[in-house]
């Protein structure tokens, strides 16, 4: 297996999820909504990639406060904004994330927007999964799958335009 996918496989990968997540579009009011950091650039790219009935709404989340360990030894830490410009009441949102691993961002997702109301359906979209959940969260749009081991670490840089940087995913063992 590799361990570097450079900017082909990189849209590959970014196809292959705009693909699935538009297959799978409703006539509903829908919602690509990037959880902050890895999902935010994400969920702007798919949003002019996703060709559906109708044009997704966006928004952003920040888990910050919603996470499981917020009080067991992460120091300072540093809130973002939360922006759900619509209502999720009856939508459906796709939650969009970077990388897919254990599920607590996931579920902090999750969490957080179900304080902003009852939305018809959660779907989960991810460029990465890498498995080793320990919690039962499953991916429903997935662009690569990789199998790691729990040590290593995975890495996506989905390059800044303005900056002429490329996309990529390290694999980095350890």
């Amino acid at each position: 297996m590799p361990t570097e996918w450079g900017p082909a496989e990189v849209e590959e990968a970014l196809r292959r999820l705009a693909d699935s997540i538009a297959q799978a579009t409703t006539d509903r009011p829908w919602a690509l909504v990037g959880i902050r950091k890895g999902g935010v650039e994400l969920a702007d790219r798919l949003q002019n990639r996703v060709v559906a009935s109708r044009r997704p709404l966006r928004g952003n989340v920040d888990i910050t406060l919603y996470r499981d360990d917020l009080y067991t030894g992460l120091e300072k830490p540093v809130l973002g904004d939360t922006d759900l410009p619509f209502s999720v009441d009856g939508s459906d949102v796709v939650l969009v994330d970077d990388v897919l691993y254990t599920g607590r961002t996931v579920r902090a997702a999750m969490d957080e927007i179900l304080d902003y109301g009852r939305p018809a359906r959660i779907r989960l979209a991810v460029l990465v999964d890498r498995g080793h959940r320990e919690l039962p969260i499953a991916a429903d749009h997935v662009g690569l799958r990789l199998e790691t081991a729990q040590a290593d670490r995975v890495q996506v840089a989905l390059g800044a335009k303005n900056r002429n940087e490329e996309d990529h995913i390290w694999l980095k063992r350890r």
